[in-house]
């Protein structure tokens, strides 16, 4: 295999990676895959993850919550008004990676809000959801 074929497979198995990691999906192993399907394998995931299975339910929270980037001093991050801990169990991995909320994608906050909304419903954000008519 070529230098710059490794090179290309490392950088799109890592993309894939990555975005399946976001959405919480277990990784592609697959061994001595041609860049090229590795490539496909890339644009699939990161088509997938931009389609979150509640997105205009987050759009709703974060209209009422503050902007995808706020750090707002009051404990709570993101455009999703995460705290350390709720980011912390639902991505902890993404918490050390890029640093708080605050600095993630909004579809990386979509995505870690869906793994809390396996687990608990819109009640982590029971005044907005109220107000989107989700609880």
């Amino acid at each position: 295999m070529r230098p710059d074929e490794t090179a290309q497979i490392m950088k799109f198995r890592a993309e894939t990676w990555r975005w399946q990691k976001v959405m919480g999906k277990p990784l592609t192993v697959a061994h001595r895959l041609p860049a090229k399907v590795w490539r496909l394998l890339a644009q699939a995931a990161y088509r997938q993850a931009l389609k979150p299975p509640h997105r205009r339910q987050w759009l709703c929270i974060h209209r009422y919550e503050a902007s995808w980037n706020a750090r707002t001093g009051n404990g709570y991050y993101g455009g999703l008004q995460m705290d350390i801990e709720f980011q912390r169990f639902y991505a902890d991995w993404l918490l050390r990676e890029k640093g708080t909320a605050d600095r993630w994608t909004p579809i990386e906050q979509m995505w870690v809000a869906e793994r809390a909304h396996r687990n608990s419903g819109f009640y982590p954000w029971p005044n907005t959801a109220r107000m989107c008519g989700l609880i």
